[in-house]
């Protein structure tokens, strides 16, 4: 059944172990793969469990309840909310943190299940999405003394997250505040966090590079893993496989029309309002793939020659007139995607999964 997402289980194996390597030859030593780009599919869960990484982590509490007893610990990555905190502490060894409210409800609901809960808190450098403001020095201390003076739960440690809203970059600059603000915490306890994480997918550049400061022993990598590159320049990683996951797409139309829409141009169906150029009669094929299933600007053709046109909430719209090889109606069209794609494809009940 199309269309399907095409998951190569020996490249993703390894890339997981390609950069479980990297970071062990870079000080950093205690990996978490972040599973929630694929939705924590089975299958690639028990691929990647094969690489030496201590902790698996997502932003739903959802994936990380299916996982089970993995032998590694759970790391929910979105602060929890305080409707959920029971199902956090049942379904997450590890959680992130930024609130005092919340913090008093997970204490609470480890007390009642008999539980340690560990917490990490979320240090915010300045991309401004969560965490303390790394300013608010005053802040930082009421709550790591909230957490030492808890029965319920464990401080862990600290992270940091960069670039996915404001695009602020990780440097050796804003790294070494976070080390100082972790150091002042391990004063202020008398002892170290056994987790001091620098960053996502984007501190690779950083960390390949050998300017990652010395201090950091974790990192939390999915997008690296799936695509095989880091997202702070968007650059590929020596040695990963790029096409861990393809999309394939069936032909359903083929036909020869004007490059333009003939008529007055207003809104399109989600609001926009189209800008087209005029290059004469094309041929264009219809894939039975739209916005419903996917981010249709995040995929690019791996066959020479076909470009996408544009999409509606059913078709991807490609223009396949400078293709050597001809196209046909059933005829199966390989892509390869974004972040985004991927994303909203592996979320999509519409896209099937194989796995090769």
């Amino acid at each position: 059944m199309y269309p399907q997402l095409v998951i190569d289980r020996k490249k993703l194996r390894h890339n997981a172990e390609a950069l479980c390597r990297m970071a062990m030859e870079h000080g950093v030593t205690d990996m978490a793969f972040v599973t929630k780009a694929f939705s924590a599919d089975e299958e690639m869960v028990r691929t990647i469990m094969e690489a030496p990484c201590r902790y698996m982590a997502d932003s739903r509490i959802e994936n990380l309840r299916r996982f089970g007893d993995l032998g590694k610990e759970r790391i929910l990555l979105r602060l929890p909310m305080l409707s959920q905190v029971e199902e956090v502490v049942r379904h997450a060894e590890i959680s992130f943190h930024s609130e005092e409210k919340t913090l008093r409800a997970m204490d609470a609901a480890a007390q009642r299940l008999g539980k340690i809960h560990k917490v990490v808190l979320m240090i915010d450098l300045g991309d401004l999405r969560e965490g303390i403001f790394f300013e608010n020095t005053e802040q930082i201390m009421k709550m790591v003394d909230l957490v030492e003076s808890s029965t319920g739960l464990e401080l862990f440690g600290t992270a940091f997250n960069l670039t996915c809203y404001g695009s602020v970059l990780p440097t050796v600059a804003n790294l070494s505040t976070f080390l100082c603000i972790t150091g002042e915490i391990e004063g202020h306890i008398g002892r170290a966090l056994p987790f001091v994480s620098g960053g996502n997918s984007s501190s690779i550049a950083l960390l390949l590079s050998g300017k990652m400061p010395g201090g950091i022993n974790n990192l939390r990598l999915g997008e690296a893993m799936l695509l095989g590159r880091e997202t702070a320049y968007g650059q590929e990683i020596p040695g990963l496989f790029q096409d861990v996951v393809t999309l394939e797409v069936e032909v359903v139309e083929l036909q020869t029309k004007p490059s333009c829409p003939i008529g007055e141009i207003g809104f399109n169906a989600f609001g926009e309002r189209g800008s087209y150029v005029d290059i004469g009669p094309r041929r264009r094929a219809l894939t039975a793939i739209g916005r419903q299933d996917m981010d249709c600007s995040g995929i690019v053709s791996l066959r020479e020659g076909i470009s996408v046109i544009g999409s509606s909430s059913d078709y991807l719209l490609l223009d396949v007139t400078d293709c050597r090889a001809s196209v046909e109606v059933g005829e199966i069209l390989p892509f390869r995607l974004n972040y985004s794609a991927l994303l909203r494809g592996f979320t999509s009940r519409y896209v099937q999964r194989v796995y090769r």
